[in-house]
């Protein structure tokens, strides 16, 4: 009965959205005054912690309002400045045709960014990105969040399995169980990160090909899988010279840099090749005549449109505030540059610890968040590198601002929904979370073959939570246990977890509405969600077989 009633808000929020199609605006309130409901009469949480539950998830959406900001601030910026129609010149300049760029920007680029930041951060830069270069705005948001799943398990230098799985399933009766099987912690962790890329690597292979089928399906004229297919040899070098390096880093380095390292070898590689003409299908791929696209495609956002007063701006330096941004990225999220310590160190660091009585705490480190450093700044810096006006600078920030309402709502409520179901399990009648009733019920009915539930399970943190990470802090102990009851290895599963969770970044509702008002197509999060639900199956479906595989052909004895 708790499971059912735990599922009713989740219930809710798919059915409003992907079957009816409301805005998330709309329907992430109704979301969180049902979790708040059943928190207060059916799991009879106290008062204090169902509104420090809010109060913190409305802190916490704050935080990833900072990255959006910055986002479409930066976009902004350059289309003001008259970057935008230099880097569209210079991507053109690779190669026209639209299969290619989006193979280079919503794989490659987006893999780049989540290997140096993650949390939301790629599909809301890549998305204004394309749009400039005449990519449809709906297009630009689904093939995005498409890109931004292989590399999400090692996202933000390590992030989802240092700061997630590890945190949670480093306690005495596991390194216990280590000790006896003859590994260190430090050995499982690592393992762990070996089996979340060779599920990955495999599939992340065939990412680019499913990225342009997509594409040309949804948004080609001839609405046909056939035109991705022509690009498919090149699609799938693509791929490869991504997950061969990427897979290479996390067997031998360990799981901080495998996004990050293979984005940017897979970049010089795959950029040179196609202005080689490597692999090229002997005709270019566009969109069909904007004067025929479907109204949805379109957003309120014209990063597009060109002003005939901006200065002509050389490549260079029109692509400097993209090096600049992954240079600050880089360099604020290696520990070993001692950067990172002096941008989250105390005394730079808001903090709120015991909310209203609870537990529950929050911290805002602004330096740190992606959305300031470096997005902000670059975009300051812009102003002055290119040279910008006093009205365009004014136009520019007031317009960014205005952008982001809409988006507040949607996010606040959300994630507010979302904590109050995460510690509804502080109560007096002793039930467990919502979540975990919801994942407890799964386990106890699919058992048997929980190899191929085990990503699911990851991608409902991921839908719910907007971040692998915290899907891996929600369900890791939980992936662990039902591998422990069933007998099978617990590192797969554990990976296989760590997968889901990157998988379900295609549709949680955080990246979903952020990367959605970077370009303006807010109120279309449930036409996302829906066309994203069948990469994000197929890419479990994939992954799980795989596991299967590990766990009862390859390596059955693993721990």
């Amino acid at each position: 009965m708790f499971a059912l009633l735990a599922s009713l808000p989740i219930l809710l929020v798919i059915v409003l959205m992907v079957g009816m199609n409301w805005p998330a605006k709309r329907v992430m309130p109704l979301g969180w005054v049902l979790a708040l409901v059943l928190a207060a009469f059916v799991w009879r949480v106290p008062a204090n912690w169902l509104a420090g539950s809010t109060v913190a998830g409305a802190l916490s959406a704050f935080n990833i309002l900072i990255i959006v900001f910055g986002a479409i601030l930066l976009m902004n910026t350059l289309k003001n400045s008259g970057a935008i129609t230099a880097i569209n010149r210079t991507f053109h300049g690779i190669s026209p045709d639209r299969r290619v760029q989006a193979i280079i920007i919503a794989f490659l680029f987006v893999s780049f960014v989540e290997g140096a930041a993650g949390f939301g951060t790629p599909a809301a830069l890549a998305g204004p990105l394309m749009v400039s270069l005449g990519f449809p705005p709906l297009a630009a948001v689904i093939l995005a969040l498409i890109g931004d799943s292989t590399a999400v398990s090692f996202g933000a230098v390590g992030t989802p399995i240092i700061g997630g799985v590890a945190r949670v399933l480093d306690s005495p009766g596991v390194r216990e169980s280590l000790t006896d099987y003859g590994w260190t912690f430090e050995t499982f962790i690592q393992q762990v990160g070996v089996w979340s890329a060779i599920p990955h690597a495999i599939m992340g292979t065939l990412l680019p090909l499913l990225i342009v089928m997509v594409m040309t399906k949804l948004f080609g004229e001839k609405k046909s899988f056939s035109e991705a297919f022509e690009i498919a040899p090149f699609a799938i070098f693509a791929g490869l010279t991504f997950t061969i390096p990427y897979l290479l880093i996390a067997v031998f380095v360990g799981p901080e840099l495998p996004s990050l390292l293979g984005a940017l070898i897979s970049i010089s590689i795959t950029v040179a090749a196609a202005r080689s003409g490597f692999l090229m299908p002997k005709s270019v791929w566009e969109f069909p005549n904007r004067d025929t696209w479907d109204p949805e495609w379109t957003g309120s956002v014209d990063v597009e449109a060109e002003n005939s007063e901006q200065p002509a701006i050389g490549w260079f330096m029109a692509w400097l505030p993209y090096i600049l941004v992954a240079l600050l990225l880089v360099v604020t999220r290696i520990p070993a540059l001692g950067i990172k310590q002096l941008i989250t160190a105390a005394g730079v660091t808001i903090s709120w610890s015991n909310i209203l009585g609870t537990s529950l705490g929050y911290n805002l480190q602004l330096l740190y968040l992606p959305g300031t450093i470096p997005f902000v700044l670059v975009a300051i810096l812009t102003i002055f590198l290119h040279r910008m006006k006093g009205p365009a600078v004014s136009e520019t920030w007031s317009k960014s601002l205005k952008q982001m309402v809409p988006a507040t709502i949607a996010l606040v409520f959300a994630v507010a929904m979302v904590n109050i179901m995460r510690f509804s399990g502080n109560n007096p009648i002793g039930a467990v979370d919502m979540l975990k009733a919801l994942s407890t019920a799964a386990a106890a009915a699919f058992s048997s073959v929980w190899a191929l539930m085990a990503p699911f399970v990851g991608i409902l943190g991921a839908f719910m939570t907007g971040s692998n990470t915290v899907s891996n802090i929600l369900f890791s102990t939980f992936q662990y246990e039902v591998a422990v009851s069933a007998g099978i290895a617990r590192t797969v599963i554990v990976g296989l977890q760590v997968i889901g969770g990157a998988a379900g970044n295609m549709i949680c509702v955080h990246n979903v509405v952020a990367a959605s008002t970077t370009v303006g197509v807010l109120g279309k999060e449930g036409r996302i969600i829906r066309t994203n639900l069948v990469p994000t199956a197929i890419y479990a479906i994939i992954v799980g077989i795989v596991g299967m595989l590990a766990i009862y052909v390859f390596v059955p004895g693993l721990f």
